[in-house]
This record gives structure tokens, sequence and C-alpha cells, in this order.
């Protein structure tokens, strides 16, 4: 049996050239520069961060991105240095087809601005701290009073059932954490404020609050009390 006939050589020949064109292609595709670069923020958040300021870590601090090679590029790297910002959640970095070096940023979401003495800072959707920005403020409940490692998880749980709802997230603009670990919130278009009690059952007290809410408003009620209890899971107390 021969190991080499016609339709093996042509077979070896076509895989030498298809490897040979498939280096060549990436070589030239390599030595190529690229077009621009291009800063994309996804998701409904303003701009905590400039643009020129991510723009500057994606091209590494080079003048443009035309003075850049395909095969000068760490996109890893570019990506970590991105995600270093202490606005960014997480971005993406790729090279389009036509050449234009992209970053998808998705930036974080402040959720609660505390105030504690003399600092203050946000506490994110995960519960971290997030520092603020010169380039936006973020309309958020402003919290103040003492948050650590022993309150930090409860208060952070309720300050996303407040963001992701679209009432409550409206309505209550300030809390106040009292040195007994109770809340007290305040609420943007009436006098009266919540006594909230401590961070148990928070689910129930809101539907309790935002089922009062809606009752008392029909008959303007909700403008002679001075405190709204909701400490009780069982009823809503108020006082005037």
């Amino acid at each position: 049996m021969k190991i080499f006939n016609w339709t093996n050589i042509r077979l070896v020949f076509i895989l030498g050239l298809v490897v040979f064109l498939y280096s060549f292609a990436q070589h030239r595709n390599g030595d190529r520069k690229l077009t621009k670069s291009e800063v994309i923020f996804v998701g409904e958040n303003k701009l905590f961060v400039k643009p020129e300021t991510v723009n500057k870590l994606l091209i590494e601090n080079k003048r443009d991105a035309s003075s850049i090679r395909k095969d000068e590029l760490d996109l890893n790297k570019i990506e970590k240095s991105i995600d270093t910002q202490e606005m960014v959640e997480k971005s993406d970095v790729f090279v389009s087809i036509d050449g234009v070096l992209k970053a998808r940023v998705k930036q974080r979401t402040p959720i609660a601005r505390i105030y504690d003495g003399g600092t203050s800072f946000y506490i994110d959707y995960e519960g971290n701290k997030m520092p603020l920005s010169d380039n936006f403020t973020a309309r958020v409940p402003l919290v103040s009073g003492t948050i650590n490692k022993k309150n930090n998880e409860d208060l952070a749980a309720l300050f996303r059932t407040i963001y992701d709802d679209a009432f409550l997230k409206k309505n209550i603009i300030a809390i106040e954490i009292m040195p007994n670990g109770s809340l007290k919130m305040f609420n943007r278009n009436y006098n009266y404020f919540i006594d909230f009690g401590r961070t148990m059952n928070v689910d129930q007290k809101f539907r309790n609050y935002k089922a009062f809410f809606q009752k008392a408003v029909l008959d303007s009620s909700l403008y002679k009390y001075n405190k709204i209890d909701l400490r009780f899971t069982e009823q809503v107390v108020c006082t005037k």
C-alpha cells in the first residue's frame, strides 16, 4: 500500500496553504493599527466617572488609539486596570472587526449616602463602600449614624429594598440610625417621621406603610401626623 499518493500530497499541500494563509493574515492583522477608541457605559446610571478617565486607561495613556498596533494590546491587562477604578463594577474590552478598541463599562450602583461625623460616602448595591463622585451626585437617601460590620449587611438589604421599590425610592429621603440600632425615616413631602424600629420584618413593615399611605393620602390626613410608628407589624400607629 502506497503511503504517498497524489491525493495525500494534495491534502498536505492544501493544509499547508491554509496554515500559511492563516498565519499571514494573523500577522498582517497584528501589524494593523487601531482606528479609534470608544467607551460605552451600560445601564441607567448617570456618569460617576468621566469617559475621558476610562479612555486614558483604554489606550494606556497614549495620545490616541491610532498610534497603537493590535499586537501590542493586552486586553486582560486593560480590563483589570479599568476595573480597579472605584466607580466601576465591571468592564469588557475588545477590538471590533473595523479596528475600534471598545470598552463596555458598568458602573457601581449607589443606593444610600452615608454621613458619619466628618466622612461621607455611598453604599453600593452590593453593600460595599463607594466614594462620592465629583462628576455627579446620586439622588439616594441620606443616612446619618454609624454603619459597621455588625449592622452593615442588614442595612444594605434595607437600602436595596428602598432602591428597588418605586414608591419608597421616591418618598424616603433620609434615614437616621439611632444609638440603639432603631431607624427613623423621613418623607419627601410630609412633616412626619417614620419610627421604623430595628431592621426586622422589613418587607412587612413597608407593606403596612404603603397600605396606610394609600388610604391616608385620599383624605389628606397625612398632614395631621407628626409620627408614623411601624414597629408593630400588625398595625400602624399614628401620632399627631
